[in-house]
């Protein structure tokens, strides 16, 4: 770690220390520090995945606000030239935000302002985010009593949903028409053979794994295929790698008389389950597969006490008629004067 300096007499109790992705690991891992890591996508193992595997260009800006040494933010950033914008991309981190103890948000804030003026960063092009994140609940206001030009616009929708205690609560909270559209795709699912829905975790098995869902993944369409690059496939590898051993990655797999018919890439983190990606063999599209994949992850996530269930960015019409609710995804830039 680095020291920044101080900032002005106002803030000689704070420094500024650039951090690595193992020292922001350990922060992440140590329940004494008081930091907020609410969004799955600015966890550790995802930044350090994502930097390695899909970023174009640009300084790594990992920024640690001290209070008297103790961390009270930190900013993962990407600097290109004057433009600060938080690390991850839109096309695979469904939304980002910085992380924060809670209540120390106005002073790392200001101070994070100081630092960015200071190396002469006039512009942050920070998004997507949630309307609960801290970029828009108290970052974009902070910037405006500063007196800095700011931009906040909608460019996308989340869906997800609050999860009941059983089963049965759950489907009586869908429309009687989808509630009946559930049990009797999944009675024809019974009645096809042997059914099984197994969550894979270990991470002795995750590279096999893999390889079947990346295959039903470019198998099952065709704008599927044209996404999975040979720089995709990797970053969907490592990304499974990693986050199977810090304990985050849940593959769900629905097999048919003992063959994987569809799989869920999904993610288990802070009572929430996160639906990232899905796949299914073409064979099996006469029952449904795709659908009753994700209908029995719902079950199992209900059977595990998960309190909410995600089904992340974009419209696509399932995710409301299974419950999902949609939460707007915003783009802020600030000019900093």
């Amino acid at each position: 770690m680095i020291p920044m300096g101080c900032r002005n007499s106002e803030r000689l109790n704070y420094t500024i220390t650039q951090e690595g992705f193992d020292s922001l690991a350990s922060h992440w891992a140590d329940p004494g520090y008081p930091l907020r890591w609410d969004i799955l996508f600015t966890l550790p193992a995802w930044l350090e995945v994502w930097w390695h595997e899909l970023r174009s260009g640009g300084e790594l800006y990992q920024s640690a606000v001290r209070r008297n040494e103790e961390i009270i933010g930190i900013a993962p950033l990407l600097i290109n030239r004057k433009k600060a914008s938080i690390v991850g991309s839109a096309d695979v981190c469904d939304y980002l935000d910085f992380v924060v103890a809670p209540g120390m948000e106005r002073e790392f804030f200001n101070v994070l302002l100081d630092e960015l003026s200071e190396k002469s960063i006039d512009r942050l092009d920070l998004g997507p985010v949630r309307p609960d994140s801290t970029v828009l609940t108290q970052l974009a206001p902070i910037a405006q009593e500063r007196g800095y030009e700011v931009l906040c616009h909608p460019e996308d929708v989340s869906l997800e949903m609050t999860l009941p205690p059983t089963w049965e609560e759950y489907l009586s909270s869908l429309s009687g028409k989808q509630r009946h559209e559930v049990r009797r795709k999944l009675r024809r699912l019974w009645e096809a053979g042997q059914i099984d829905y197994r969550i894979e975790k270990d991470i002795a098995s995750v590279n096999g794994a893999m390889d079947i869902f990346l295959k039903m993944f470019t198998e099952s369409r065709k704008d599927k295929a044209d996404f999975l690059t040979p720089r995709m496939e990797s970053f969907f590898r490592s990304l499974a790698k990693k986050t199977a051993e810090v304990g985050l990655l849940r593959l769900g797999t629905l097999q048919v008389d003992g063959l994987p018919a569809a799989m869920l890439l999904c993610f288990d983190y802070n009572d929430c389950l996160y639906l990232y990606n899905s796949a299914y063999n073409p064979e099996y599209d006469a029952l449904s597969v795709g659908l009753l994949s994700k209908i029995l992850c719902i079950k199992e996530s209900i059977k595990q006490g998960k309190r909410r269930f995600d089904f992340l960015k974009g419209k696509e019409g399932y995710k409301s008629r299974l419950g999902g609710q949609q939460v707007p995804l915003y783009r802020c830039r600030i000019t900093i004067r």
